[in-house]
């Protein structure tokens, strides 16, 4: 297969000097006097390789650099200019460039450069596909437990939805029904599968901070603002925001996402450029909409734009087949994760569980069996192991040391919280979504708090 290479560089004879060097080492090579007609070819074809001039009549290429890193991450892009500068070897670097030539330049050292950035883009392209794939195979369409009619016609969507061109989709449905999973299967089952998922709670923080999540911000944007950071929206061009609990998100925030669904362009915290973007945006709310934006808390607009393909997830208590695939499910997953090697459920157990009214959902669940799991001492859960409703929390070992009592002199406040999500972190050997369900939270939120107090794994500095 030819390998093909765009040479951007205002000079003429040093690009008939480079097309003769790498024509004749068997590459295509299309030429690009300045910016606008580099940004043309890239839109018109692919590319395996980029060799960009610094210095171009229309724009900087440290700025075109950027631009093709945005669009095309895995791209090798090699840096050429006149001046051998350190300071624009390392910005160049740091804005995603592989290599860094200085002219004048040996010929048989650009075809090397050439050579090796190549393969190097095509060895991070593998890795990437052999990534996805395994990915795909965890949360594509095959994670999504349920043979009852209404999750056969979820999973119909799901993908039909996946494969369209639509960008907008809402998920609604009960709190622990499994919406992240629907998001995620959405996004592994679409062409989208090899670029980034980025997910955010909008509970997890607050609404200041929330936006420069979603959006970054500028160096001094504000007085902690010490270096560029780039938002979800911008590190997932190409591929999938899902935005949890968007029903809580405040109408100012709503505004700048709206005009993120209808322009694909938005601004850091702090910055005056317009970023465009290419990302699917899949929301999901356990609120009545309809109720929020009656009584003003949520945008119509801002519906309407979002619910381009609405999924609604029904709650466990109204597919009561599924119960028996899914705990089997959970508890294959628990025996793995745990070393266990439980065999089956009782039929005892089982009916317990078709029984009951699921009001946390699959979530609910699976936490019961993995509870189960944790504390059975046979090879078969039996009825015995199977602690459900409120007695769960207040029977669980785990959450014994949970139940806490004021001191007489009082106590503060965040002293008790850091010490509980230090021991919550250090009872699941700080898998952060073990320790967040172990406290009530969700992982954004433990992640909020570990960075919040500083805490580190004991022996590991991080």
């Amino acid at each position: 297969m030819v390998r093909r290479v765009l040479l951007v560089d205002d000079d003429r004879l040093i690009r008939w000097a480079l097309r003769e060097k790498l024509t004749g080492e068997d590459y295509e090579v299309v030429e690009a006097a300045d910016g606008k007609a580099a940004e043309r070819a890239m839109e018109s074809g692919s590319f395996d390789c980029v060799l960009l001039d610094l210095r171009l009549p229309d724009t900087d290429g440290v700025a075109l650099l950027r631009k093709i890193h945005r669009g095309r991450p895995e791209l090798p892009v090699i840096m050429v200019t006149a001046n051998s500068s350190i300071d624009s070897a390392v910005e160049a670097m740091k804005c995603g460039a592989v290599d860094y030539v200085s002219k004048p330049f040996n010929m048989d050292e650009i075809a090397a450069t050439v050579r090796h950035a190549i393969e190097a883009g095509e060895a991070r392209r593998q890795h990437l596909s052999a990534s996805a794939s395994e990915e795909k195979d965890r949360f594509g369409l095959e994670s999504i437990v349920g043979e009852t009619a209404a999750m056969l016609q979820i999973k119909d969507l799901v993908q039909r939805v996946a494969r369209s061109e639509s960008t907008t989709i809402l998920l609604l449905g009960e709190s622990g029904t499994g919406k992240d999973m629907i998001a995620r299967a959405i996004h592994y089952e679409s062409m989208r599968v090899d670029k980034p998922f980025m997910d955010i709670t909008c509970t997890a923080l607050p609404e200041a901070l929330l936006e420069s999540e979603l959006f970054g911000y500028e160096k001094g944007a504000f007085t902690d603002a010490k270096i560029q950071k780039k938002g979800l929206f911008e590190i997932a061009h190409g591929g999938t925001v899902f935005l949890d609990e968007i029903g809580e998100m405040r109408p100012a925030l709503q505004a700048k996402l709206l005009r993120v669904l209808e322009d694909k362009a938005f601004k850091r915290v702090g910055g005056t450029a317009d970023i465009r973007v290419d990302v699917r945006v899949i929301a999901a709310t356990n609120r009545d909409i309809d109720e929020s934006m009656r009584q003003g808390r949520f945008r119509e607009d801002l519906y309407y734009r979002l619910s381009t393909v609405p999924i609604v997830i029904p709650p466990l208590r109204e597919r009561r087949d599924d119960v028996p695939r899914l705990a089997r499910h959970f508890l294959h997953a628990y025996n793995y994760e745990f070393h266990q090697s439980f065999r089956e459920l009782s039929p005892q157990a089982l009916e317990r569980l078709c029984e009951y009214e699921w009001p946390g959902n699959v979530r609910e669940l699976r936490n019961v069996i993995e509870r189960a799991a944790l504390l059975s001492t046979g090879d078969v859960i039996s009825a015995e192991d199977v602690v459900l409703g409120r007695t769960a929390f207040y029977r669980s070992p785990l959450r014994e040391k949970c139940l806490v009592q004021l001191p007489r002199n009082g106590c503060n406040l965040s002293d008790v919280e850091k010490e509980l999500i230090r021991q919550a972190l250090e009872r699941t050997h700080w898998n952060q979504t073990q320790g967040a369900e172990l406290l009530g939270i969700t992982r954004d939120q433990i992640r909020y708090k570990i960075s919040k107090y500083g805490l580190e794994k004991q022996g590991s500095g991080i």
